[in-house]
């Protein structure tokens, strides 16, 4: 069982925090993918610079300025960071983007209704799975960011759940793999002030009253989404938990069925 583990949101932000997790990572039993966001950390890139981010939807628009903003800070800081991190725990992980070796293809969103920009959306079949594969293969922690390419010398920021996701279905079709959003929070929560109202499953009935009553929205819609198109592509397990629950039964799981 491949593990893909997407990592985001204030883990990154805190070097303890990340420290921790990394320690956790590592531990986990099995070959395993680790993808990274970073948003907040080029935001506060992007406002020292004096361009302000802007967000629709809890989606980043992403312009040729902040374009090139994000690249540095996902595809550099940041995933060297995490490299170095694993690097020295004994763990030889390989920082990637989308573009290399071809990994993660992606086409630049419409502009209708919304013009995002340099924005990508990944089609999950023309994941390089036999790629990725051969890295683990070979004793590698994959390292993603959530920079993809066009296969026309373009870059696109692409949604790290989404990066999560697609590797995870690509994967899936040739070995079983276990999907894990984590996160600050314990899981999906009822409210999002209480941090004991943990949602315990989320079914595709399930996500669309919590949708419909506002129970989730902004950030965690494109979580909640790719992880229920990563269950109906046959992604053996999904689940979204906080960091330090990783590999535990904790959190909210995602299933087609109760």
């Amino acid at each position: 069982m491949v593990n893909v583990i997407k990592i985001g949101g204030n883990v990154i932000d805190n070097p303890e925090a990340l420290a921790d997790f990394l320690k956790r990572f590592v531990a986990l039993e099995g070959p395993k993918v680790l993808v990274h966001g970073g948003g907040k950390e080029a935001t506060r890139m992007s406002r020292s610079m004096g361009i302000e981010a802007k967000m629709v939807d809890g989606r980043r628009v992403t312009d040729r300025e902040t374009l090139d903003i994000v690249t540095m800070v996902y595809a550099g800081l940041i995933n060297k960071r995490i490299v170095s991190g694993l690097q020295a725990l004994g763990c030889d992980a390989v920082g990637l983007t989308g573009a290399d070796g071809n990994s993660i293809p992606a086409t630049r969103r419409s502009p209708e209704p919304i013009d995002f920009g340099f924005v990508g959306d990944i089609d999950p079949a023309k994941v390089n799975a036999s790629f990725i594969a051969s890295l683990i293969e070979q004793g590698k922690v994959p390292v993603f960011c959530a920079i993809c390419h066009d296969g026309n010398g373009s870059l696109l920021n692409c949604n790290a759940d989404s990066v999560a996701s697609a590797v995870a279905r690509g994967l899936s079709a040739v070995t079983p793999t276990r999907l894990s959003f984590c996160f600050e929070k314990p899981g999906v929560l009822m409210d999002v002030d209480d941090d004991t109202s943990v949602i315990p499953l989320i079914t595709p009935e399930i996500f669309s009253d919590l949708k419909e009553r506002g129970v989730v929205d902004k950030g965690m819609l494109p979580k909640l989404q790719n992880s229920l198109a990563a269950a109906e592509a046959g992604v053996a397990e999904v689940r979204i938990c906080r960091a330090e629950d990783l590999g535990t039964e904790s959190g909210t799981s995602i299933r087609l069925h109760k």
